[in-house]
C-alpha cells in the first residue's frame, strides 16, 4: 500500500470556559435546592440526602480542572443544568457543521490544501445532532468540496476508527485526501445532576487531513505506518438515547438518556484492553515500546492513562512522551486524542515514532502508529 500521511490538523475551542469551582457551586446549589424540597422524606429515612461535591473530589477523580462548552449559562443554572442552544432554521448550518468546518479550515491551512484536493469528508464523534441529512454532506457541501461524505459514531473511539475508513478510501482510490472531522458537544448528554460524572465532558472539535505521501507537501507531516482497531460489547459505558424513546414516555426523561457508566469497571478492564492493543500493535510491527517517542492517548481521565502509558512503556511516562490536555478540556470524546496530537506533536525529530490511541465505549479502540517525516 502506498504511504499515508497526516499532512495537517485543526481545532476548534469553544469561546465559553467553565472552571471546576463554577462547575461545583452550580452543583452544589442544586443539591441544597434538591435537599430542602424532600427534607420531609429525607427526615423520615425514606430518601438519602445528595451529597455535595468538591473541586478536590474532581482533581482527584479525573485530573479534569476546566472545560470548553458551547453554553455556559444553562449548564450553571440549577434549574437548567445542561447548554441551552436556540434551534437554527434548516437554511442555516448546523452547530456541528459550524464547529466542523472551523477546525478543517485550520487542517486544510496546516496541510497546504485547498478544498479542489479533497475527495471526501468523515464526520466521526460519539454522538450527532440529528440522524440525517448527515453532518458530513453538510460540512462538504459548506467547504466545496466533491466526492462523498459519511457520518460514523464509534464513541469516544471515533477518530481511530474514522483515520483507518479514510486510509482505506485512499488506498482504494475513492479519494485523493480525506478530511476526518469530530464535532463533539458532550455537554449535550451529560447529566450535570449525576455526581460522580457531572464534572466529565467538555466541548470541542478537531479535523485531520489524510492523503498520499506523493501528494504531501506539508513540512510538519506524519507518515501513518500502521492502524489496528478492536471492540468488546459492555453495557458498563452507555447512552440509551435514541428514536424509539417516544415509543416508551413514561422513561424518556430516565437518567440512562443521558451519559451512564460504571467507573470502576470502565477502569479495570479498559486499562489492560487498551495497553495490550498498543503494545500488540507496536510488535506486529517491530518496533519496541522504548522506540516510542509520544504517546497521544484518548483524554477521559488522567490515572487511566498514566496506567495505560505505563503498562506499555515499563515505566512510568513524562509529562512530554504522554502529553495530557484534560486538565484544560476535560474529557472530548473522539476529540481528545487529537487534540493531545494537534497540541503537542511539535518537537520531534524525521523518524520518531508515536501511537495515536483512543478508546472508549463498546468498549472500542483503536492504534494508530506514526513517524515523523
Amino acid at each position: 500500500m502506498k504511504p499515508l500521511m497526516i499532512s495537517g490538523t485543526g481545532l476548534y475551542t469553544p469561546p465559553e470556559a467553565i472552571s471546576n469551582q463554577e462547575l461545583v457551586t452550580a452543583y452544589n446549589r442544586y443539591v441544597a435546592i434538591h435537599n430542602r424540597q424532600h427534607a420531609g422524606q429525607i427526615a423520615q429515612g425514606q430518601m438519602e440526602p445528595l451529597p455535595e461535591s468538591s473541586c478536590e473530589f474532581i482533581e482527584k477523580a479525573s485530573g479534569i480542572k476546566n472545560r470548553y462548552v458551547v453554553n455556559k449559562s444553562g449548564i450553571l443554572d440549577p434549574e437548567i443544568m445542561c447548554p441551552r442552544l436556540p434551534e437554527r432554521s434548516n437554511e442555516e448550518p448546523s452547530l456541528q457543521c459550524e464547529m466542523g468546518v472551523a477546525a478543517a479550515r485550520q487542517a486544510l491551512q496546516a496541510a497546504g490544501k485547498n478544498a479542489a484536493e479533497v475527495g471526501a469528508v468523515m464526520v466521526a464523534c460519539s454522538n450527532l445532532q440529528r440522524p440525517y441529512p448527515a453532518v458530513a454532506i453538510e460540512i462538504q457541501h459548506q467547504l466545496g468540496i466533491e466526492g462523498f461524505a459519511v457520518d460514523m459514531n464509534m464513541a469516544c473511539s471515533s477518530a481511530t476508527f474514522a483515520i483507518q475508513s479514510a486510509c482505506d478510501a485512499i488506498a482504494r482510490g475513492q479519494a485523493r485526501a480525506v478530511l476526518v472531522i469530530n464535532p463533539e458537544i458532550c455537554t449535550g448528554h451529560l447529566n450535570f445532576r449525576d455526581r460522580d460524572s457531572h464534572f466529565i465532558f467538555g466541548d470541542a472539535c478537531t479535523a485531520i487531513l489524510i492523503e498520499a505521501a506523493e501528494t504531501c507537501t506539508a513540512q510538519n507531516a506524519f507518515e501513518i505506518l500502521s492502524t489496528r482497531l478492536t471492540t468488546s460489547f459492555s453495557n458498563n459505558i452507555r447512552n440509551n438515547f435514541g428514536f424509539l424513546n417516544r415509543a416508551t414516555p413514561e422513561t424518556i426523561n430516565s437518567p440512562d438518556k443521558l451519559f451512564i457508566q460504571q467507573g470502576r469497571k470502565v477502569f479495570k478492564e479498559v486499562i489492560p484492553m487498551v495497553a495490550g492493543l498498543i503494545r500488540d500493535h507496536l510488535a506486529a510491527n517491530d518496533i519496541a515500546p522504548d522506540q516510542l517517542r509520544r504517546l497521544w492517548l484518548h483524554q477521559a481521565n488522567l490515572n487511566m492513562n498514566l496506567l495505560i502509558s505505563k503498562k506499555v512503556l515499563g515505566r512510568e511516562a513524562s509529562a512530554e512522551e504522554a502529553p495530557v490536555i484534560l486538565d484544560r478540556y476535560a474529557n472530548t470524546s473522539s476529540a481528545g486524542s487529537i487534540i493531545a496530537f494537534h497540541l503537542h506533536h511539535d518537537g520531534l525529530a524525521a523518524g520518531d515514532l508515536g501511537v495515536i490511541c483512543s478508546f472508549g465505549a463498546g468498549y472500542s479502540a483503536g492504534s494508530v502508529i506514526v513517524r515523523k517525516t
